[in-house]
């Protein structure tokens, strides 16, 4: 599952990085008309996400990952196809689509499914591999581009998931047993619980939607913007590439350091450090110092990789198993829409009032998402 992951990962969310520029140069449209199909895939991930979720409670997990692999096949064709906007468009439909069945989501309630509460291990084991996605699928697909364009090079990542992605969603993961319920969490149900009981749970619920929200927002835009931001704070753009390049090897060395030592903290806890960390990191941005800049990239992308974990973990733990894919489907909605407007937001910061108005921003609702998780139990 995790060779899966950093397929799709590679081939989804990363895949404007490498070649929007040479479809917008070939086609002769503005490169945010092209890197605006990832936020309409976002979004329409978005909205698909309880869906999925509610499925995998039912199903399992094995018909919808597999699903979504033909599904991005059949997106990647269709852009590689793409004569116009509106087919290109209509390929990150299927891709959004795909996204909702196929990445990080999906495949935690696929082992909460499976293993239930003991599945923190398992997905801390996924991240790591779909944690590569960025530093192998770049060089591989510039290369493709390089060799073949850009189209053959979708219509070979579509023949990638079919012969990768596909078997492995078929043939390795576990069938399940269908659930006749209808995949939604006992907690919910007025016959089986109290008032009081019901308001405790939709109260943690949104504290948790609202923390990983906070978090969505901040990734998506830092991701999206770091280079600029760093320039605009004058650092060179050599040095800024290279502080850029801490990010990857901090998320492994954390999730290394949570599969090993932090395994026995509950994940409210590791919610805490990961969201602290990740602050103190776009907070020592702001003075502008190259050597500082690389410590504040490690403690950011520590944090942010060990929150990537907890966002799987932490549904699990306080809610428990019953009805856990039809939660991070819920869970998944604020937060890839705010993956999608996110970066176009920050840009217009950026734009506007420049790099340390936009990283304040950033640090403000950090501070608000560890205020948040202060409202989570850790027991």
């Amino acid at each position: 599952m995790g060779i899966a992951q950093l397929l799709a990962w590679s081939t989804t969310y990363y895949l404007p990085a490498v070649l929007a520029t040479p479809i917008a140069r070939d086609m002769g449209w503005s490169i945010t008309s092209t890197v605006a199909g990832l936020s309409w895939g976002l979004l329409v991930a978005g909205a698909c996400s309880p869906m999925v979720g509610r499925q995998i409670d039912r199903h399992g997990g094995r018909p919808v990952l597999a699903t979504s692999s033909i599904l991005m096949s059949l997106g990647l064709l269709l852009m590689g196809m793409a004569s116009n906007l509106g087919i290109y468009y209509l390929a990150w439909t299927f891709i959004g689509v795909a996204m909702a069945a196929g990445l990080y989501d999906a495949a935690f309630s696929t082992l909460g499914r499976l293993f239930g509460d003991s599945a923190r291990t398992s997905m801390t084991g996924l991240t790591l591999l779909g944690g590569f996605a960025s530093t192998l699928g770049w060089p591989l697909i510039a290369g493709l581009e390089q060799q073949i364009g850009w189209r053959y090079s979708c219509v070979a990542l579509a023949a990638t998931h079919l012969v990768i992605g596909l078997p492995i969603h078929l043939f390795v993961i576990p069938k399940s047993e269908r659930i006749s319920n209808s995949g939604t969490t006992p907690i919910r149900d007025p016959s089986t619980t109290t008032a009081h009981h019901t308001k405790s749970y939709n109260r943690l619920f949104l504290l948790l939607a609202t923390l990983l929200t906070l978090q969505s927002l901040v990734v998506s835009s830092i991701s999206v913007h770091l280079l600029d931001v760093l320039k605009l704070l004058g650092i060179a753009t050599a040095t800024a590439l290279a502080i850029g390049m801490m990010i990857g090897p901090s998320q492994v060395a954390a999730r290394l350091a949570e599969f090993s030592l932090g395994r026995n903290l509950h994940p409210t806890t590791s919610a805490k450090a990961a969201i602290l960390l990740s602050g103190i990191g776009i907070g020592l941005l702001i003075p502008a110092i190259p050597s500082l800049a690389f410590v504040a990239m490690a403690l950011y992308g520590a944090g942010n990789g060990i929150l990537t974990i907890a966002r799987g973990t932490l549904p699990l733990a306080l809610f428990g198993q019953d009805g856990y894919g039809t939660r991070m489907g819920l869970l998944a909605r604020p937060m890839l829409v705010a993956q999608a407007v996110g970066p176009v937001a920050a840009a217009v910061i950026l734009d506007k009032l420049g790099s340390t108005p936009l990283l304040v921003v950033m640090c403000v609702l950090a501070t608000a998402s560890l205020i948040a998780s202060f409202g989570l139990p850790s027991k």
